[in-house]
């Protein structure tokens, strides 16, 4: 029975991810992005307990794949969309007119997050070189980016983030970067850690710190920095090896 409380696990991170879908597709970024904050728990759930329990296999492996794909690859592109639609008024899917194939692109354009979200996937599967630390921006990196921007501009007063969300061009800039660094070669910080001690986790404790402090002096919009920070000190933590 324990060998599957992992899979049971990861099959939590795929519903979690399929109903922010839904909750973004009626309009309900928040709670979207909240549900995908429980895939991510749901994600780093499944891989704790499948350690504790030793109960690996090929098919929770495969399985763990395509649930981050829709969680942390679909999700947050649709979150996108939904932006893009909401910044050019528009209430249909896909519109044909003067302008129809422009307004398609741009509406078009989160695709390729979910496509590079599973190219990275498919290289992380069949890259041993990965087990310690990656190369290119973990998935649920990329959904946190997202979802952190949503919520920066729900909960803050600051201007900032709703400015980014109500540009098509800073969405279309933002998803094309976080897509890029999916498929990137950029070596960044793994966050599992197998003790507490300083002496091989010097990058992760820096990270917590870092982030903490932005949450102490930005409050919620310190949310926007999570990523930045993590990619800022996973450089230096590799240049100084």
């Amino acid at each position: 029975m324990k060998r599957h409380i992992p899979n049971l696990i990861t099959s939590l991170n795929l519903i979690a991810g399929f109903t922010a879908i839904i909750f973004a597709v009626e309009g309900d970024l928040t709670t979207s992005s909240w549900l995908i904050l429980a895939a991510m728990i749901f994600d780093f759930l499944d891989g704790f307990s499948a350690r504790l329990l030793n109960s690996y296999s090929e098919v929770g492996k495969e399985l763990d794949s395509l649930a981050d794909v829709i969680s942390f690859g679909v999700a947050p592109a649709i979150i996108i969309y939904y932006l893009l639609k909401s910044t050019l008024s528009l209430y249909s899917p896909l519109i044909i007119g003067p302008d129809g194939t422009g307004t398609m692109l741009i509406l078009l354009s989160p695709a390729v997050m979910p496509l590079c979200a599973a190219l990275r996937l498919a290289i992380f599967n069949t890259d041993d070189s990965q087990a310690s630390s990656f190369k290119g921006l973990p998935t649920p990196a990329n959904a946190l980016a997202v979802i952190s921007l949503v919520v920066a501009a729900s909960y803050s007063d600051s201007s900032l983030a709703t400015d980014l969300t109500g540009s098509p061009l800073a969405l279309m800039l933002f998803t094309v970067i976080l897509s890029l660094l999916m498929v990137s070669r950029l070596p960044l910080l793994s966050l599992k850690m197998h003790n507490i001690k300083l002496r091989g986790n010097k990058g992760r404790y820096l990270l917590i710190l870092l982030v903490a402090v932005s949450f102490i002096i930005f409050g919620i919009l310190g949310a926007l920095l999570i990523i930045p920070l993590y990619i800022v000190v996973s450089i230096i933590s590799f240049s100084f090896r």
